[in-house]
């Protein structure tokens, strides 16, 4: 998930999720705010409240969330806080694990704004990952599915061939192949999540991330799949999209190439096997505690307080304190928010799974 402004979550494969209407502010405790940062009505809005009236606020494994906020501070986005550098030379201080001292701090520290837009402080929260799958230096067997690195001279912006195109081979005799992936599945979704662990053959790992895009628009085929009659709105994800593919191998391309969109990729290296891709602020993301905005409306290393729920047992709060530290293509406006989910099984379980409203409170420096 790149990790870059064209990153698109694994959930919204489906056009016209990106918004939820109709949904009243989320309810805080005690006596209301008395003023508002942008004024309410219509757009967006902050309303500060206090740190006892954000839900979940006294139960977070709050110090689980400093290395988050450390690994940002060295790549702050230049539209933070300009308290922030100061911020973070005090955090580096706090006792590890230590839950209270940690909450201490941002309390001292911070005050949080809890968003909203059009009267509704109600969003849709996402989530993506760092998906594995197989592929060889040389193509060869069943490894006949291409990887491309970005064509020199390629800038943002600038159309390239579609995907049907670029598979057809119009990009092909200019060196760009790095790898060559097993299953053109694999492939498609890790243009999705933007970035991934490619396994070969011998057992060595290549990280690879997002370096460029074709200039084509993104079409969700989730959306063609629903068009075409194959499965209900309510049942898209990223797991019954992999499974429509999967069941229909002989359709499988055609609608894959519905999507014209065509993402470059570039190797990482020296990347910690424990250590997540680089997000759009060129750190490591952390697993449940980075988070992918809108940086229109939240600028990258701001602590952000999700309300939501979980991906898997929708019953059950998920509220934590995150880091804005990606962007997503998808992610729009200051209701929006893309969990990194990590890697492995439970992660793509997660992610792929992860559709739900949730409010969002953003931390600024005092």
């Amino acid at each position: 998930m790149p990790v870059v402004p064209w990153r698109l979550p694994a959930l919204l494969l489906v056009a016209g999720l990106a918004t939820l209407a109709g949904c009243a502010p989320h309810p805080t405790a005690g006596n209301p705010p008395a003023a508002v940062v942008v004024p309410a009505g219509p757009g967006p809005a902050r309303t500060p409240v206090r740190f006892d009236q954000v839900p979940g606020w006294a139960t977070d494994r709050i110090s689980e969330a400093v290395p988050a906020f450390l690994a940002g501070c060295a790549r702050l986005d230049p539209a933070a806080d300009a308290k922030l550098p100061g911020l973070c030379t005090e955090a580096r201080t706090l006792p590890p694990g230590d839950d209270a001292a940690a909450r201490a701090f941002f309390e001292r520290s911070f005050r949080p704004y809890l968003a909203s837009t059009d009267g509704s402080a109600k969003g849709l929260v996402t989530g993506y990952y760092e998906p594995e799958f197989r592929a060889a230096r040389r193509r060869g067997g069943i490894y006949q599915t291409p990887l491309l690195r970005r064509p020199p001279g390629q800038v943002q912006g600038r159309v390239l061939p579609s995907r049907a195109q670029i598979e057809r081979g119009a990009l092909a005799r200019r060196g760009l192949e790095m790898l060559w992936v097993a299953d053109p599945v694999d492939a498609f979704f890790l243009h999705i999540q933007g970035s991934g662990r490619a396994r070969l053959p011998n057992g060595e790992v290549i990280r690879l991330t997002y370096d460029g895009q074709n200039g084509q628009t993104y079409v969700p085929i989730g959306r063609v799949l629903v068009d075409r009659g194959e499965m209900a709105l309510e049942d898209v994800s990223m797991q019954s999209i992999r499974a429509w593919l999967v069941a229909h191998p002989r359709e499988a391309k055609g609608v894959m190439d519905q999507n014209p969109s065509y993402i470059f990729f570039r190797e990482v290296r020296d990347a910690a096997p424990d250590a997540g891709p680089p997000g759009a602020m060129g750190v490591p993301l952390t697993p449940l505690r980075s988070v992918a905005v809108d940086r229109v409306h939240i600028p990258l290393g701001t602590p952000v307080w999700l309300d939501t729920n979980d991906a898997l047992t929708p019953t059950t709060p998920f509220r934590r304190l995150m880091m804005a530290q990606d962007v997503g293509g998808a992610i729009r406006g200051p209701l929006r928010a893309d969990i990194f989910f990590g890697w492995g099984p439970d992660a793509e379980a997660r992610a792929g799974k992860m559709r739900q409203p949730g409010s969002v409170y953003v931390l600024l420096p005092r």
